[in-house]
């Protein structure tokens, strides 16, 4: 099989299998295993993908993934061609870990759902696989047109899954999921078919004038640029390729375009995201949608939103990004710290997830929008917290949902101390939590600390202060997890009421109906509590990504070295200009600031007289000016050569100032405690050390 058909493949598997399982019969096992199979087969695929990508191109030494850019850019077959639309695909490093994340939790949520779901499962997991197929195809894109297809396609397998299979609020929570997702994305269409237009309305010689107005260059410097660009085959007709409109908008748009342009993006993606303030959709759907729902839904969905973010709008908008990014910071650290503080006081565990979640894409839209001049640390940092958020918080979704479904709540009141009745499952619980707060060695900690260490030197957008900001969210976070742990996993053993009914064990029920005491419960109810094989190979894959992320991130992150600095290449080069053009300013300052210096002391030196000026005795007639080069202190001599005058010896009365004498002026009154000192006749004493000796100063 040819390479360039693995990455379709990926999405017509899915696809083409969901009516298939919806049309088995109605036997649950022959179901569920079947779903499974086409799942992990689909898995295989992305493996293989990844295997490919690890592989030289042809004719070089270098991988595909070193070499950066869409390494399979181009695959795909014509849509509706005279609208410029294509089916086409490609992946690069950014995309490629977010599909291999998307195709490893599909098995496990599928693997997961064996006792979860027992009603109506034909629909359950024909859904599954849909959303599996829209999640994939919206990274794969390289048509913005088929990437909005599949990226609103996300919503009506999540629409259904949550309202069918969720709780006892499932239809307004599918409601407000449809309606905030799908309002905002309009918003986002309406701007990509504004940039479409805009590159069909310029052709070749506006796009020359443009582009020579907004550079400063001549128009043939400028059609000799365009010439190299993928724009040049397309500008001036219809077409739908990311390249080439990001290489229009970029280039061809200016500042206030962009700004409307970024509005729009902005739009969809952050709802998506979701970006504070437009994050209230998410817990209720969190909370509401069944295990799997809300395991795709923080894993993968929430990350079509900063996916878009960093392959629309930081290339597309260069301008208004580095206008914008302070403002949009502060939103993402509003969101850090209000719903860390919200998440203190949750009482359902699983809503505390889901706020926390909110929380944690703060850090990732912190780290895409902290552009800086000559480093990509934020950007790497946010798609690294991508995959990472996905791995962890999903996994504690899995956890809360196998705790759902032995007590049937997820009150932080009605159960403490499960450690000791369930050891297994708490070991791993604890994983995920310290993972989530980031902590070193877990694969949490690298996205967190690249994200922040990007704020921190992205001075021209963001700076010490959103990083210092974002810390105190990190410290808030690690509040709450560990609380919740310490609430959930030790302190006295008390179960839900539920349990005494399903899983009564012989011990005394305690405050609340529940069990009370670890002695109450022999080894066999704990072992019947605790996780079984399944639920133990549920979770070992991703608590060993977890692990190996945390203490071997480097191929992870040189693989998205060149890929994101290519994305971000257009923000940071508007950042340099900045700060170019802001060094010259203070120097030309400078330069103008000594000119004007120089020209004070040229000015000041012309005022002073050219020759001596005679002085008169005060009181005294005026001398008449001396002849040139006659003066005191100088003679004629019979040759007319001037020479000095010699100073006439001083007697040693004369050289040495008179002094008063102190006490006769005591003696007299004139001077002593109370009176005002009396004023030297000397009106230029001698400095201590000058003149007479120091020693013989001090005597006087």
């Amino acid at each position: 099989m040819r390479p360039e058909t693995l990455i379709p493949l990926m999405v017509l598997l899915p696809l083409l299998a969901a009516p298939a399982i919806f049309a088995l019969p109605k036997r649950l096992g022959e179901v569920w295993a079947w779903a499974l199979f086409i799942a992990l087969l689909n898995f295989a695929v992305a493996v293989a993908v990844v295997v490919f990508a690890y592989l030289p191109a042809p004719g070089s030494d270098v991988s595909r993934l070193a070499e950066g850019g869409f390494f399979l850019a181009g695959a795909g077959w014509p849509w509706l061609e005279d609208f410029g639309l294509r089916v086409s695909f490609g992946l690069d490093a950014v995309s490629l870990w977010l599909v291999v994340l998307t195709a490893l939790l599909m098995p496990i949520t599928i693997l997961a759902s064996r006792s979860a779901v027992t009603e109506r499962y034909r629909e359950y997991y024909m859904w599954l696989l849909l959303l599996e197929a829209a999640m994939i195809g919206t990274f794969i894109a390289t048509d913005v047109i088929f990437f909005y297809v599949c990226f609103e396609f996300t919503l009506v397998p999540m629409f259904f899954l949550i309202g069918i299979f969720g709780s006892t609020q499932r239809l307004k929570a599918a409601r407000v999921f449809f309606l905030y997702t799908f309002t905002g994305s309009l918003l986002t269409l309406a701007g990509i078919i504004y940039l479409a237009y805009f590159n069909a309305a310029h052709g070749m010689g506006d796009a020359v004038a443009v582009l020579s107005q907004l550079r400063g260059i001549s128009e043939a410097e400028a059609l000799a640029w365009l010439q190299t660009q993928p724009m040049y085959e397309t500008v001036g007709r219809w077409t739908f390729d990311i390249q080439a409109l990001t290489a229009t908008a970029q280039t061809l748009m200016s500042p206030s375009q962009q700004g409307w342009l970024l509005a729009a993006l902005l739009a969809g993606f952050a709802v998506k995201v979701p970006l504070f303030p437009v994050h209230t959709w998410l817990p209720l759907a969190h909370t509401e949608a069944p295990t799997a729902g809300s395991v795709i839904l923080a894993g993968v969905l929430l990350k079509l939103g900063t996916y878009g973010l960093i392959r629309f709008a930081l290339p597309m908008c260069p301008e208004a990004v580095v206008n914008f990014a302070p403002y949009i910071g502060v939103l993402a650290v509003i969101g850090i710290l209000y719903t860390a503080l919200v998440c203190w006081v949750q009482k359902d565990v699983k809503r505390l997830i889901a706020y926390s979640s909110v929380s944690h894409l703060g850090f990732c839209v912190l780290g895409l929008f902290a552009i800086d001049a000559t480093r990509h640390i934020g950007q790497s940092g946010a798609v690294m917290y991508m995959v990472n958020h996905g791995l962890s918080t999903g996994a504690l979704f899995l956890c809360i949902g196998m705790i759902y479904e032995r007590f049937h709540t997820r009150e932080l009141a009605a159960m403490s101390g499960l450690g000791r009745v369930m050891p297994v499952w708490a070991f791993f619980f604890v994983l995920f939590c310290l993972a989530s707060v980031g902590l070193p060695g877990l694969n949490g900690f690298i996205g967190e600390f690249l994200t922040l260490v990007g704020a921190f030197l992205a001075t021209e957008t963001l700076g010490i202060g959103y990083a210092v900001a974002a810390g105190c969210g990190m410290i808030l976070g690690a509040i709450y997890i560990l609380y919740m742990v310490g609430k959930v996993v030790w302190g006295p053993t008390k179960l839900p009421e539920a349990h005494n009914h399903n899983h009564g064990g012989g011990g005394e029920a305690g405050d609340e109906g529940g069990h009370e005491g670890g002695a109450d419960h022999p080894p066999a109810a704990r072992r019947k509590l605790d996780l079984n094989a399944r639920e133990i190979t549920v979770l070992t894959p991703l608590a060993a990504l977890c692990l190996f992320i945390g203490l071997y991130p480097f191929p992870m992150l040189q693989s998205l070295d060149k890929p994101v600095m290519t994305l971000t290449r257009p923000a940071s080069e508007v950042v340099a200009a900045r700060v170019e053009a802001r060094a010259e300013a203070e120097r030309d300052q400078a330069e103008q600031h000594l000119q004007a210096i120089e020209r004070d002391v040229a000015m000041q030196q012309r005022q002073q007289p050219s020759t001596a000026m005679n002085v008169a005795p005060m009181g005294g007639p005026s001398s008449p000016p001396l002849p040139p080069g006659e003066g005191p202190g100088v003679r004629a001599d019979s040759d007319g050569a001037r020479a000095p005058t010699p100073t006439p010896a001083l007697s040693p009365t004369q050289r040495e100032p008179q002094r008063p004498d102190f006490q006769t002026m005591a003696d007299r009154g004139e001077v002593g405690f109370g009176r005002p000192p009396v004023t030297s006749p000397h009106p230029n004493p001698l400095p201590v050390g000058e003149g007479a000796g120091f020693s013989e100063q001090v005597a006087r």
